[in-house]
Order: structure tokens, then C-alpha cells, then sequence
């Protein structure tokens, strides 16, 4: 079992067969940026503080950076693959967070939603692995009579976006995501699985992860939603890799809770995974999660009962448990000491010798009394 990179050959027979798999036409632009797919803040429930300058790109919009990106700017028309987390302005109120939906979403430069022109201004304002903090008003938002359902935005509300541009993908001659089959829609995601393959094999894993992401958002859940049968097969045969190669990249970076995530998308699917019950496994032991560790790595033996890393894995955590436990013994035994030793009592001689009298007297007194009757 590959535990750490899974095969890079494609995985869905209409890659191999699309004639359209080695044309550039619907390339995603992505940048050789350092860092490209940085790690969201650990709370997010308000706005990052930034201190770089405020750009004014529209009357209603203005920036600032937080992560310089690299290259070029996405044209009009250009599918952008966008993470962000969006407030009201002045407020902790939290409508939207990508971040924690697991997936980017795909932005259509000029056709975007109205509500969302202005982070659609902001955008296109931005270089691929570019962060940067939009500010736009309520013009260019949910307007003068916000949103009651979902997202709930007030009426007349300033926002406040943190924005990820992971890439773009600059349409030519090619066709439009939302123009292709479901077998194009495959075999492009499995291009991007395959590139991310090349950059885990060179150690980039920023840059990998960035591919693999890119390839998952060809089947967000609502195209995943439309598939039965082979398609659906054909397109977790290309998205369920990703995730798991998203997911070793994570634990090389110590993102052990991301990891977890990207392994239970996969068991959601496929609850005999074993490389997805390994990684889980695998992450869950670093946070400490020893007994749903275990748990984990028993499944993935029952199902490959030979795997060398999974025995290896489960040794660790018998010897850690040892080791815990005798370091417990040693703290409580420092804790309260050793148990006193219980010393025999000194034999007291004369208290002896009058009890031998006493007894002595009674009973000679008994012997007269009884001669005497």
C-alpha cells in the first residue's frame, strides 16, 4: 500500500480517450508562487487586522493585501477558483465561509451573481495564491433590501471578505466549465490530480495541494449530486485520490485536523478505504486521539490484514501505551511516597510479666474459695 502518494495515472478511462486532455485551451493558470495555498487562520470568526495599504480598485471597493500572489491578473470570462470568509462590516456577523465547507467555489469573471459584483471587482483585481482583504459597499452587495434567507445579510450592509484566488482558468477557444460533458469535466479534474502529483514527487506541497483542490472543484457537490451509475464511479475514481493526496500532504504539514477531514470525505464514500482509514489513523495518533486511532488502524487491517505500516503503526501505539503508563506508576509513586514500612513492636516484658501475675493471683484465690465451698 502507497501510504503516502497515490497512483498519478489517470483514474477515469475519459481522460485517457478525451482528445481534448493535452490541449492548454482550458489550462488553469497557476502561478510558481511559494506558499501558493496558505493554511486559513485557526479561528476566523472576525476579519484578519491587516496593515497594508488600502487600494481603492472601484469607488465601492478597496483591498488590502495580506499574501502577495505571483503573475498575471484573471481576464473577464476567466473561471476563478476563489476561497473566502464573508462579514458585515463593523460586525462579528459570519455569513459565509468556504474555508469550512471544504471546497473553493468557481467565480465566472463578469457573470457573477449581482450580489456578488463587488467581490467579483475584487478578484479580478488579484494574482493566483494572492490573499487580500476586501472591503465593499452594500451597492455592490445585497443592496438596499440585503437578505433574509440564506446568507442572512442585513439591509444596506457594508462587508468585509477575506479572499483566496487558488487560480483561474483563462477560457479561449476552449469551452466553458459549465459547457462541458460530464466526461471533460472528469478527464480536467484528473489533469489537475496528475500535475499535483508532480509537485508532490518534487516535495512542493503548497503547490500540489493547490492542484488537487482545483481538481475536487470540477465535481463540487452539486455536480456529484447529478451523477449515478459509472459516472459517479468514473468521478470518485478521480476526486476520492485528490482527497487523499490533499490529506498526506496535510500531515506532512503538520495540519492534522485538515487531514482528518479529507480522509472521512472519502470514508463518507468508501468506508473500507484503507489508505483513507490509515491517514485518518495516522493524524488522529499525532493530535493524540490514541483509542480512535486505534480504532482506525484495526479497520484498515481487517481489510489488507498484511500491510506492514498498518502493524507497525498499531506496535506504536501499544508501546506508547506502555510507556504511558509507566510513566502514570512513576508520577504516582513520586506523588505520595513510598508505603511506610510496618516494624514489629518491641516485645515489653514486664507489662507480660504482671498479666502473668494477675492471672496468677485470680487463680489461686478461685482454688481457695473452691476449698473452702
Amino acid at each position: 500500500m502507497a501510504v503516502v502518494e497515490e497512483d498519478a495515472a489517470p483514474a477515469a478511462a475519459a481522460a485517457a480517450s478525451d482528445p481534448a486532455a493535452g490541449s492548454s485551451d482550458n489550462e488553469i493558470t497557476v502561478e510558481d508562487a511559494a506558499f501558493v495555498h496558505t493554511q486559513p487562520p485557526q479561528d476566523g470568526s472576525a476579519p484578519p487586522v491587516v496593515s497594508s495599504d488600502m487600494e481603492v480598485l472601484h469607488e465601492k471597493v478597496k483591498k488590502q493585501v495580506i499574501k502577495e500572489g505571483h503573475g498575471k491578473r484573471p481576464l473577464k470570462f476567466a473561471t476563478c477558483f476563489v476561497h473566502y470568509r464573508a462579514w458585515v462590516q463593523g460586525s462579528s456577523h459570519k455569513f459565509e465561509d468556504t474555508w469550512q465547507e471544504q471546497h473553493p467555489i468557481e467565480l465566472v469573471l463578469g457573470k457573477e451573481k449581482k450580489e456578488m459584483s463587488g467581490l467579483g471587482i475584487g478578484v479580478g483585481n488579484m494574482r493566483s495564491g494572492e490573499r487580500a482583504l476586501l472591503h465593499v459597499g452594500w451597492e455592490l452587495g445585497y443592496g438596499k433590501e440585503g437578505s433574509f434567507s440564506f446568507p442572512n445579510v442585513p439591509p444596506m450592509a457594508d462587508l468585509v471578505y477575506e479572499v483566496e484566488l487558488i487560480g483561474f482558468d483563462d477560457i479561449k477557444e476552449g469551452k466553458a466549465r459549465s459547457d462541458m460533458t460530464v466526461e471533460e469535466r472528469i478527464a480536467a479534474a484528473d489533469r489537475r490530480k496528475i500535475e499535483g502529483n508532480e509537485y508532490f514527487k518534487e516535495k512542493n506541497l503548497e503547490e500540489a495541494m493547490q492542484q488537487y483542490e482545483m481538481a475536487i472543484a470540477y465535481m463540487g457537490d452539486d455536480f456529484m449530486f447529478q451523477l449515478f451509475g459509472k459516472y459517479r464511479d468514473m468521478a470518485l475514481a478521480v476526486k476520492n485520490p485528490c482527497h487523499l493526496n490533499m490529506a498526506a500532504c496535510l500531515i506532512k504539514l503538520n495540519r492534522f485536523n485538515e487531514a482528518i477531514v479529507q480522509c472521512s470525505i472519502v470514508l463518507s464514500e468508501d468506508e473500507s478505504n484503507v489508505k483513507a482509514l490509515f491517514r485518518r489513523g495516522k493524524a488522529k495518533s499525532e493530535l493524540g486521539q490514541t483509542e480512535s486511532a486505534r480504532e482506525d488502524f484495526q479497520k484498515a487491517k481487517k481489510y489488507s490484514p498484511e500491510e506492514k505500516e498498518i502493524l507497525r503503526e498499531l506496535r506504536l501505539l501499544t508501546e506508547q501505551d506502555k510507556a504511558l503508563y509507566q510513566k502514570q506508576k512513576e508520577l504516582y509513586k513520586g506523588l505520595f511516597g513510598p508505603r511506610p514500612e510496618v516494624k514489629p513492636k518491641k516485645a515489653n516484658y514486664l507489662a507480660i510479666f504482671w498479666q502473668w501475675l494477675v492471672s496468677l493471683i485470680r487463680y489461686l484465690v478461685q482454688m481457695v474459695k473452691h476449698k473452702k465451698e
